[in-house]
Formats: structure tokens, C-alpha cells, sequence
């Protein structure tokens, strides 16, 4: 049954049950009409109390229906409105999540107790829509117009604690919520119905409040750049300023059918899923790594605590996972053990916050220079900086003194796992974990396998990952593994285009106008310009060695840009430095400034090579960066280093600032359409033929002969010989 219903006394109590978080689906929502119905009608019923199996209220809709005929049968909003209209008080018991279309079914009850570790909120403009069961009318009328918008605007997953601050919730127990939902159930019977939220109350308008909606239009356009659903969101919100409660129900549907109908609410659920289905992989021999118990990890290690090391530490103690932390020697131990106690320190006040006990929720760390104290822990994440005779010397060292079923992983973000492997007497259990930093923030981690990587080092490794709230995927051995491999044909490709006659202000902008967190240049501010110098010289790519030559002078065979090298030989550095492709007002500052010495720079440069400038042209900015990325994609796929392309965009999306309501690259280049990627990218290959990046992947090739089929059809394709058209 989706539903049952229970007589407690006279308290009929309705418990939904659609395992495993109770989602609204179609048949969930007929029993609830059912069920009320008759407990409606029911004269020994007096009160109703509503509340979920599995200590879980709701999750909210069945997102798989959406765009279905399922969704136009019994509507949510059919169930809320018969639900407020009820004579007899409703009362829900919410445990576990109250979440999208689940906390709008408890607003419309009227009364709501919760458990103090449930969570609510109203998360849909995470998946490109607004709550349209009437949250967005409900929730300002219940704690007013600017917290409502705070909740939906923002998706947050709100605390119990905070939410009986808010108003959202009438009561708080430490205990079984539903049981003091059917106390307070009986104590009101009789009573006038908690009814703050029907159409006879009304939002009064004032200049104010008018001004607040403005300026949160204005934060949004900046902060959510080029989606849609956060401003459908404020505009809903403001309907209940200005409308009556059915006139502002009826505006929320018209927003979000508009909404959809933008395509960015597929995207983004697709983009959801994606995450679900997050390193599925198939090994040759038909093995699964998901089929594996992956080994428990009571106790691991961090060596090395430079800014990515710190932000590891803090992600395994979040974890409630005790961590030893070593540095080489007591100077930058003691500075490490600084910032790590800092960091911890604010993890502490935000968990006593939210009413929990700090020290039961956060791992203990221990600060040692000797590696003999690791002999007993489970794993160790080696996070010093990128130089493989190091991690070797580390892993050597890491082999002769962890016991024998230790998991040994590196951090690199783009060394051999192999080679890092061979100097280990267990190369069965080496490992990549790429996090991204700030690594106790960014949700992305990059499982890297090797060749003799085991399946339980793998499931152990991906279960990591999502014991510390990460989304793992897992990915193949090779140069820069997945993420920064793709990025090096991106910033290529900026780089061509300074050259041609943009600027990085105009490139950044365009990139951020289709929905970047952060464009190209300003990232590699951000980063540190001599990083890639760095690499760039350890490979021979630069240095007074190199002759000086044409714009598309040839190093290994093709095209290179040196314009990152001739800034880093100024000294420009980016933010570090206060110079870098912009200006900041000091060494370190954040707000970077069109800089006229680049711009000069750049004029004499194409000058010296007889480089005509070119009008600016945005949409050419784009196709050239997000095709780039996406036909390096196709070949990852031919390589057999990511196996899928949901493993691809997952990565994108969540490391590297891609606008999840475009997808991901890949998911991008099927809704553009394969074949016009093509064609795009056959042109300018045609025309510069000494940039191997963009010619055209086999396997798009082969895709786009098939007609460009649904991204969803692309695995039957992935894995076959694509050498042959």
C-alpha cells in the first residue's frame, strides 16, 4: 500500500509508505485522497495526524514522473487543498526530511511537530523549478516574505531546530515525533484550526518590502548567472505579496510550466540523476566494484598539510573518522595544526548551531611528525604538492610502515597512479583520490584506479567518498585523469583567442554569461598563473631553449600559446601577485581590473605577428571553449578513462564550475546537437590544422552518423571500436 491508516482513539493516522523516502508518486497520492477522504468522513475520527514510514517523512515529488502523464492525474496541490480545507485538525509528524513537495504537503496540515534531527526545505531550484504544490504561496504567509524567499530561493535543507525558530514547524521533540504529533492532535480537537495560510490572509505591500524583492532580483541575476528557476522563484514569492492566495496558486504554475519548458529543469534533473549513477563501472573481466563490501575505515591519515591536506583532515573528522596528521618538519606542523584547529573550530560552532553536540559529531586529530604512529590505520591520503619523486619516496616509506591491508592513496591531480604504485610492495591497494579544493567544501572526488587497483580498494575508496558527502566517480589511470585533461584543450582555446583579438575580460564574460561560476582567466588568476608555468617548463615547453617564433610556433608538433609564460616571466602571478591576466588592488586581493599592461601587451603581441584583430563575437567565444571540452570528452570515452557520459558531466558540474542547468559539456553538446558540433569543430580544424584538440573525436563522429541519439543512448556506443566509420 502507498498509504495506511491507523485509528489511534480518534486520531486516524495516516502513514505513507513508498520506500524508500516516501516520494510522491501517482499512487501516493491517490491513497492519500482515499485515506483522507475517509478518515474525513469517519464520525469516530476526530483528528488526523500524517507522517511517513521508515522515519522519513517525504522527499518530496517522484522527479521521474515529471514531463509524464503521471503528473496530470491527482495533483499535490489537489491533496493540500483538501487537506487545509479539513475540518478536523491535521497534524504532521515529521521525521527524518520533509523535503520539495513533502514539506508543502505538512504546510498544508495544520499543525507541525518534528523530530530534532529531521531536516526541511524546499530544494526544487536545485533540479530547475519551484515548489508548485503551493510552497511559494504558503511559506511567505507563514513566516514572511523575506525568510520564505531565503528557504526557496536558496534549496537549503534546514534543521529542526532552525525551522521551529523560522515558524515552519509548532514543535520540536527530542523523542518520537509521532507520537507527540498525536498527543498534540488530541489537544486541539475542538479548537479553531491553525489556518494562517488560506486565502483569507493576506500579504500587505508596502515600498519596503518592494525594494527587498528587487535587490534580491538583482542578487540573483548575479550570483545564479543565467538561470532561470531562482528568479521564477522570487516572482512566485511575489505574487503572494501582491495576489490572493488562489490567484498567487495560479501564477505559481504559470512560472512553472514556463520554466519548463526553457529546458533547464531537464538539464538539471538529468544532472541529479547523474550524480545518483556516479561511478557505476564495469570492470573487462564483467566485475562490478559495487559488488563489493568495501572494507570499514576506523582510523586513516593525512600527509601533508598545505591548503588541500588541511581540507581533507577536515572532511575525515566531519566524517566522525579520527585522523592522524603529519607534516616533515615541527615549523609547518605547528602552522598546519593552526589552521586545522581553526577550521575545526568553526565546524564545531556551525554543528552547535544547528543543536548539536560538537565534540560526538566531529572526528579527533592527531598531530605528529613521526610515521611510525601510522602502523595501525586503515587508510592514508598522501596530499603533498605535484612531484612524483616525492609521493614515490612517500609510498615507499608508507609501504614498510602500514599494516598490510592499509589502503594507500594519493591526492594527485593528475600524476601516474602507477608509477606511484610500483614502489610499494601493495599495489593492489594504491589508489587516486583527487579532491578539489577547498577539499572540505567542494563536493567533487575523483577515484582514480590503476591497472593493479583492486575491487575492494575501489569500493572502499567510493564509499569513502560518500561517507564524507562527496560525490565520488571513478575514473581511469592516464594524464590528468578526466576533469583537468578536458580543461587543457579549454584554456587552449582562450588562450587562441587572446591571440586572435579578445581579451580576457571579453572571453571571462562570455563564458560567465553562459553560466561559468568563474571564466577562464579569472580562474587561472585565482589558481596561480606559475602553476602551469611550472608544469609547462618541467615538459620542456618553455625557456630561453625554445625558439621565438610565429604566434602558432610549433612545440611537440602543434600549436602553442605562450602568452601564460610571458606573464609569469613579469612576475604576474595572478591574485598572489596582485598582477596576473587582470590587476588587483594588492598581492592576494580578490576583485580583479581590466589591466591596461595586458591590453597593451596583447597589441603589441599581435602587432609583432601581423595578427588581424577580431570583432567581438560572444558565440563564438563559447562554441570554441565548450566544444573543446566536449570533443576531449569523446575521446576520454574512446580511451575507456570515464564510462559514461553522465561520469563525464557529474565532474563538470561539480568541480569545475559548469552551470548544472546546462548539464554538463557532454549533455550539452547532445542538446546542441551532435552534428552541429561537428560541423563546428571540422571548420576550425580545417582551418588550423596544427590544433589537434579540435579534430573532431571518432566517436562523435560516429555518434553524429547515427543522428545525434539521446545522450542516454550513447553507453550502447561507449566501449565499441570507433577507428572504423
Amino acid at each position: 500500500m502507498a498509504a495506511t491508516r491507523r485509528l489511534a482513539n480518534t486520531v486516524a493516522v495516516i502513514t505513507i509508505s513508498h520506500p524508500p523516502v516516501n516520494a510522491l508518486s501517482s499512487s501516493v497520492r491517490h491513497a492519500l485522497v482515499k485515506e483522507f477522504g475517509e478518515a474525513s468522513r469517519d464520525p469516530k475520527v476526530e483528528a488526523i495526524v500524517l507522517n511517513g514510514s521508515g522515519r522519513k517523512f517525504s522527499a518530496g515529488a517522484d522527479i521521474r514522473e515529471f514531463g509524464t502523464s503521471a503528473i496530470k492525474t491527482v495533483s499535490l496541490e489537489d491533496i493540500n487543498s483538501t487537506i487545509e480545507a479539513s475540518q478536523k485538525p491535521v497534524v504532521a509528524a515529521i521525521e527524518g526530511i520533509a523535503l520539495g513537495g513533502g514539506l508543502e504537503l505538512a504546510l498544508a496540515c495544520h499543525y507541525r511537530v518534528a523530530d530534532i534531527q529531521a531536516k526541511v526545505g524546499l530544494p526544487e531550484v536545485l533540479i530547475g523549478i519551484l515548489p508548485a504544490a503551493g510552497g511559494t504561496q504558503r511559506l511567505p504567509r507563514l513566516i514572511g516574505v523575506p525568510a520564505a524567499l531565503d528557504v526557496i530561493v536558496r534549496g537549503r535543507h534546514i534543521p529542526a531546530s532552525e525551522a521551529l525558530k523560522l515558524g515552519i514547524v509548532d514543535e520540536v521533540v527530542q523523542g518520537n515525533a509521532l507520537d507527540a504529533a498525536i498527543q498534540l492532535a488530541r489537544k486541539v480537537i475542538g479548537y479553531p484550526l491553525n489556518k494562517k495560510r488560506l486565502s483569507t490572509v493576506r500579504i500587505s505591500s508596502d515600498s519596503n518590502l518592494e525594494d527587498f524583492l528587487d535587490t534580491a532580483v538583482e542578487k540573483a541575476k548575479k550570483q545564479f548567472r543565467g538561470a532561470k528557476a531562482p528568479l521564477a522563484c522570487i516572482e512566485a514569492v511575489r505574487a503572494s505579496v501582491h495576489l490572493s492566495y488562489h490567484q498567487g496558486l495560479e501564477k505559481e504554475r504559470q512560472l512553472f510550466f514556463s520554466l519548463w519548458a526553457t529546458g533547464q529543469p531537464q538539464a538539471q534533473q538529468y544532472a541529479f540523476f547523474s550524480e545518483r549513477e556516479a561511478g557505476k563501472w564495469t570492470h573487462s573481466s564483467g566485475a562490478r566494484w559495487d559488488t563489493e563490501e568495501a572494507k570499514p575505515i576506523r582510523t586513516a591519515a593525512v600527509i601533508g598539510l598545505g591548503t588541500m591536506g588541511r581540507g581533507i583532515v577536515i572532511s575525515l573528522s566531519k566524517a566522525k573518522i579520527p585522523v592522524i596528521a603529519i607534516e616533515q618538519d615541527a615549523q609547518q606542523l605547528e602552522v598546519g595544526k593552526k589552521a586545522v584547529n581553526s577550521l575545526l573550530e568553526r565546524e564545531a560552532e556551525k554543528l552547535k548551531q544547528q543543536g548539536s553536540v560538537p565534540s560526538s559529531n566531529l572526528g579527533s586529530v592527531h598531530f605528529t611528525l613521526d610515521f611510525g604512529e601510522l602502523q595501525d590505520v586503515d587508510l592514508v591520503i598522501e596530499a603533498v604538492y605535484e612531484n612524483m619523486e616525492l609521493k614515490k619516496e612517500i609510498f615507499r616509506k608508507l609501504s614498510s610502515v602500514c599494516k598490510p591491508d592499509a589502503f594507500l592513496c594519493t591526492n594527485t591531480s593528475g600524476l601516474n597512479v602507477d608509477e606511484i604504485a610500483s614502489v610499494t610492495h601493495r599495489p593492489n591497494q594504491v589508489i587516486g583520490t583527487h579532491f578539489f579544493s577547498p577539499a572540505n567544501i567542494m563536493r567533487l572526488l575523483e577515484v582514480v584506479r590503476g591497472q593493479q587497483t583492486s575491487l575492494t580498494a575501489i569500493a572502499t575508496a567510493m564509499n569513502l567518498g560518500k561517507k564524507l558527502g562527496k560525490v565520488a566517480v571513478l575514473v581511469g589511470n592516464c594524464p590528468l585523469f578526466v576533469g583537468n585533461r578536458m580543461l587543457g584543450p579549454y584554456l587552449e582555446q582562450a588562450s587562441y583567442l587572446l591571440e586572435e583579438g579578445y581579451y580576457p575580460e571579453e572571453v571571462d564574460q562570455a563564458m560567465e554569461e553562459f553560466g561559468f561560476a568563474m571564466g577562464p582567466f579569472r580562474m587561472m588568476d585565482l589558481a596561480g598563473l606559475d602553476v602551469g608555468w611550472r608544469s609547462r617548463t618541467e615538459k620542456g615547453l618553455t625557456g630561453a631553449k625554445v625558439p621565438q617564433g610565429t604566434p602558432a610556433r610549433q612545440r611537440l608538433g602543434s600549436r602553442y600559446s605562450p602568452l601564460a609564460d610571458i606573464l609569469c616571466e613579469s612576475g604576474r602571478f595572478g591574485q598572489k601577485t596582485g598582477r596576473g591576466w587582470y590587476q588587483y588592488e594588492k598581492p592576494g586581493g580578490r576583485t580583479g581590473k581590466p589591466d591596461p599592461w595586458v591590453k597593451d601587451f596583447l597589441q603589441k603581441y599581435r602587432k609583432t605577428h601581423q595578427i588581424k584583430q577580431q570583432p567581438s563575437n560572444p558565440e563564438q567565444i563559447v562554441e570554441r571553449c565548450a566544444f573543446a571540452l566536449a570533443n576531449e570528452g569523446f575521446r576520454i570515452l574512446e580511451d575507456g578513462i570515464a564510462s559514461c557520459p553522465e561520469d563525464i558531466d557529474v565532474i563538470y558540474n561539480n568541480g569545475y564550475g559548469w552551470p548544472k542547468y546546462r548539464g554538463g559539456p557532454m549533455y550539452y553538446a547532445s542538446s546542441v546537437g551532435l552534428p552541429k558540433v561537428l560541423d563546428t569543430l571540422e571548420k576550425y580544424y580545417k582551418a588550423n590544422p596544427d590544433v589537434p584538440s579540435m579534430k573532431p573525436a571518432f566517436l562523435l563522429k560516429k555518434l553524429a552518423a547515427l543522428g545525434g541519439p539521446p545522450i542516454k543512448e550513447w553507453r550502447t556506443q561507449v566501449g565499441k571500436p570507433v577507428n572504423k566509420l
